[in-house]
């Protein structure tokens, strides 16, 4: 997709998630988007689209780092559940519990009793957020072996996207049919009525993203709340006084261009 007409398409949809995050926090609604797929598939870059333009307050990110040696010794979901939504949040995360269903039994980092306990509980576990009154939304972005191949190449020439490539990522590029076996047992298990996984074509990104703010708008009923007007004060004249001696006395950061 050509970057103008994205771009114009992007900017209504954040207009309407903006409209979405005044009728969140008016209604004191609570929401979980969860982002996974293939290393390279465009979680980020959706993520990003989703969150550029509303408050980090409504739409917390959550992108949690490997364990703790601490974290380990505790209840699978523990570490999860601190993250849920209070009143009038959408909590975003980036990866999430399915970790042990694609990571951590590919790599060997539980056990495969560990494993099959979690994609017994896991739909469960969904039951109770979602009868709590917590909107769930799973998304699973799925890109093609030659286009993640692709990405994966563009990121060891780009000094600004070289971050982006971990020893795991280049693993996961290994074991690719492995991945793939574990997203089908995933799925399986875990793809229930109360919390269905919506599955998004990402070869290109830009339509992905369009696709999925979409999708994530028609997903979470919503009416357009009109804000009250603000009208900027009057300045108070009141301690009125010169501060250009102040100023000059400040060190500036020297222009760069």
């Amino acid at each position: 997709m050509k970057r103008k007409p994205y771009e114009k398409e992007l900017r209504k949809l954040q207009v309407q998630l903006c409209h979405l995050q005044r009728w969140v926090t008016t209604k004191g609604l609570r929401a979980i988007i969860l982002f996974e797929g293939r290393d390279a598939a465009g979680k980020g870059g959706t993520i990003k689209a989703i969150t550029e333009k509303v408050s980090p307050r409504v739409f917390r990110t959550v992108a949690l780092p490997a364990p703790s040696d601490r974290e380990k010794t505790q209840i699978f979901f523990q570490r999860y559940v601190q993250h849920l939504p209070a009143a009038g949040e959408i909590v975003i995360f980036d990866r999430s519990w399915y970790n042990r269903a694609g990571v951590e039994y590919v790599m060997g980092f539980c056990s495969k009793e560990d494993h099959k306990r979690f994609l017994s509980l896991a739909p469960e576990v969904e039951k109770y957020i979602v009868d709590a009154g917590i909107i769930l939304i799973k998304y699973w972005l799925e890109a093609g072996m030659e286009e993640q191949e692709k990405r994966f190449a563009a990121r060891i020439d780009d000094p600004l996207r070289q971050w982006k490539l971990s020893p795991m990522d280049v693993e996961s590029y290994r074991r690719w049919y492995e991945y793939s076996k574990a997203r089908d047992m995933m799925f399986k298990a875990t793809d229930s009525k109360h919390a269905p996984w919506y599955v998004i074509r990402s070869e290109d990104k830009r339509r992905a993203r369009l696709n999925c703010i979409s999708h994530l708008l028609k997903t979470i009923p919503f009416k357009r709340v009109s804000p009250k007007r603000v009208e900027l004060p009057k300045r108070s004249n009141k301690g009125q006084y010169n501060d250009q001696a102040t100023l000059r006395r400040m060190t500036f950061v020297p222009e760069y261009f």
